[in-house]
């Protein structure tokens, strides 16, 4: 008989379901774990470290749109990309499966299940983490996403700098308009580094309310909060030896970067409930698609803070001023959807070549990869097809153009909402509670932001 393989992660709520697959999948694979909540999913996911997770969509009978599970699926291709997520739902919902899929799971299992379907998948799914981490190189040296370099002068000069600096500790200021692939280029930076072997830690600071701020970069001790149940060890210790990247931080509140600079300025930081001083060995990277200069100016940022992570300044230009990387992409992101969909799209055609070349990309990297997606998706031959580019309509003029007011009150509420959900571990009803919103509010935000 042969060995059997890998270890399995199952998340459902229904004793009677887990007590089913209990007798089940152990015939047929070599470990296998069961939860009835996701609350402890994070944590098993590093104790235990599952090949696949077959993820429950729905843990609150008055709950049933899915988006419990497309939250937790998030958070499971966040903290390990690797495993492969099945997503398990009584709901036969097309729609729902692509937008799990859009956001990395492996496949969708309906209930009631057939036995041989879900061993089939399961074992694809495994099949598929195998292959990855066979043919991976060492984790921190292998690239998210990789970096596209364009043969134009405004980026040949960003990479010549980028190969001085990487190797140094220098802090990085990346500026440039949102969807450009400053994270990616953060990455680079760390990959080409001395600390390419140590942890790369990203924060989305803007992200984080008040109450989080302190927690979540310097940690807290058990007990220093009424929900502070255990030690919680913060992004700047995570980062210890490696490189700590913050992105967006130009949307820090004014009152909060005084503790950012502090914890720069002596290279160490101090738990929240704790009176110690933690020494952290970091490399800093920002990011930023706002004007600091204009907000140092205006008294919005911090004068001392800028010049402290401004040590070297990249502007990354929009893509529209890059058209030499639009096909070198699209071509990426046609393997990447192919191979993540299941589909049998090689290339794009001349015709779509010379749609994709012309447009304008105001949403710049992430706009391209989006429209190349649900292109992978529709197409219904081997090339991508002129029919098969789905593009948003340019603006008749400047005026209809998204203001920057608009901007920030939609950037807030995406903000209070992805706090609120890492506050209440992603329970839809508590969240909507706090934010003083009906649940259908709430799903039609979450999708809105994608989260």
């Amino acid at each position: 008989m042969a060995k059997k393989k890998g270890k399995i992660l199952v998340v459902d709520d229904n004793a009677g379901i887990r007590s089913a697959l209990k007798i089940l999948l152990p015939m047929h694979f070599a470990q296998v774990e069961l939860l009835p909540s996701p609350n402890a999913l994070v944590s098993r996911l590093a104790d235990y470290r599952p090949d696949v997770v077959l993820l429950d969509m729905n843990f609150h009978t008055d709950i049933n749109t899915g988006n419990e599970g497309l939250y937790w699926l998030s958070e499971v291709k966040k903290r390990c990309p690797d495993v492969e997520v099945v997503l398990f739902t009584a709901y036969a919902d097309i729609a729902l499966a692509v937008e799990g899929m859009k956001r990395g799971a492996f496949d969708f299992i309906v209930k009631p299940w057939e036995n041989e379907k879900l061993l089939a998948v399961l074992k694809a799914a495994y099949g598929q983490r195998s292959k990855t981490l066979g043919t991976s190189q060492t984790p921190q040296k292998q690239d998210s996403a990789a970096m596209i370099w364009g043969s134009g002068a405004q980026m040949t000069a960003v990479r010549r700098t980028v190969e001085k600096i990487a190797p140094t500790d220098a802090t990085v200021l990346i500026t440039g308009e949102n969807g450009t692939g400053k994270d990616v280029l953060a990455r680079e930076i760390h990959r080409l580094s001395d600390r390419a072997l140590k942890p790369m830690v990203c924060v989305d600071a803007g992200a984080l309310t008040e109450t989080l701020f302190e927690s979540e970069l310097f940690g807290h001790v058990k007990g220093a909060f009424t929900d502070a149940h255990a030690d919680h060890v913060g992004k700047f210790q995570e980062a210890d030896g490696g490189t700590l990247f913050l992105d967006e931080i130009g949307n820090i509140p004014l009152h909060l970067q005084a503790k950012l600079l502090r914890a720069l300025q002596n290279r160490a930081i101090m738990r929240v409930g704790d009176n110690r001083s933690i020494p952290v060995d970091i490399r800093l990277i920002c990011a930023t698609n706002k004007d600091l200069e204009r907000m140092v100016r205006s008294g919005e940022f911090r004068e001392d803070l800028y010049y402290r992570i401004n040590t070297m300044h990249i502007h990354l230009p929009a893509l529209r001023e890059r058209t030499d990387e639009i096909m070198p992409l699209a071509d990426m992101f046609v393997r990447k959807y192919s191979e993540r969909y299941r589909r049998e799209v090689t290339g794009i055609s001349e015709n779509a070549a010379s749609v994709l070349k012309t447009y304008r990309w105001s949403g710049n990297i992430r706009e391209l990869q989006n429209c190349i997606e649900k292109a992978v998706i529709l197409a219904d031959g081997q090339e991508l097809t002129a029919s098969d580019i789905q593009l948003s309509p340019a603006p008749a003029s400047p005026e209809y153009e998204r203001t920057d007011v608009e901007e920030t009150l939609e950037m807030a509420e995406e903000r209070a909402i992805r706090s609120a959900m890492t506050r209440f571990g992603g329970n839809l009803s508590m969240v909507a509670k706090s934010l003083d919103i009906s649940r259908p509010t709430l799903y039609s935000k979450l999708k809105k932001y994608n989260i």
